[in-house]
């Protein structure tokens, strides 16, 4: 309750909480000064509110060379600490390690319940994006690639998309997976949330096909795809 009561303290400033949410989105470190430059600040205040996020393990730093010559600079980053705020009291992490631990108890027919259900809360979360715009079903790639990433946003993967020329493959980078924990310790989540990612794509798409190249559980900074596509 202690630690709840300092991060809300925290995040009560304002501009601390979109200093947060700037930080989150940019995927990389950030230097205080560049803080202060984009919110218009001092850098000593800039310093006091990236200080105060590290206090209450939001942000971590250390002291880097930047390349650029003169002094090292102080980099600040996302801790790797999951934030969660309820009030009364609720843990839905540990009702997502017991969901999934009794899914795989049940064998391979557990997984494949597992990866449907992914797909399907996927595919969900398209429908509900092109429901908000009340688009209708005839898009074009323009608007289906913005659809992705809006809908991915919002499950709170920070991605970025790119598409090729000819708009045959999209690439894409999640920056956040909101499974990390689960998947830790449980490898079949990752498969999960493949297919989470494809129920996504084949309500825009005749025919996708993924490919994985990079994964946060890995080690890699990001969970990065290639997506083969044809309308």
């Amino acid at each position: 309750m202690e630690q709840t009561l300092k991060i809300t303290n925290v995040l009560s400033d304002p501009t601390r909480y979109y200093i947060y949410q700037y930080i989150t989105k940019r995927h990389k470190e950030v230097t205080v000064q560049e803080v202060a430059d984009n919110f218009n600040i001092h850098p000593n205040v800039a310093r006091l509110h990236l200080s105060k996020l590290e206090d209450v393990n939001m942000l971590v730093s250390e002291t880097k060379k930047t390349g650029k010559g003169g002094r090292p600079s102080r980099l600040y980053r996302l801790s790797d600490d999951v934030i969660q705020l309820h009030f009364p009291f609720r843990d839905y992490m540990l009702l997502s390690k017991v969901a999934i631990q009794t899914m795989l108890t049940l064998g391979e027919a557990g997984k494949q319940a597992l990866f449907l259900t992914g797909k399907r809360f996927g595919a969900e979360l398209i429908e509900q994006e092109k429901a908000k715009r009340s688009l209708s079903d005839e898009l074009n790639f323009d608007e289906k690639l913005s659809l992705l990433q809006n809908a991915a946003t919002l499950a709170g993967f920070y991605p970025e998309f790119e598409a090729n020329g000819d708009k045959t493959k999209i690439y894409f980078q999640i920056f956040n997976c909101p499974f990390k924990e689960v998947a830790e310790e449980h490898e079949t989540v990752c498969s999960m949330h493949q297919e989470f990612l494809k129920g996504m794509f084949e309500v825009l798409f005749d025919s996708v096909q993924l490919v994985e190249k990079e994964n946060i559980i890995s080690g890699c900074e990001t969970c990065s795809y290639q997506a083969l596509v044809t309308n």
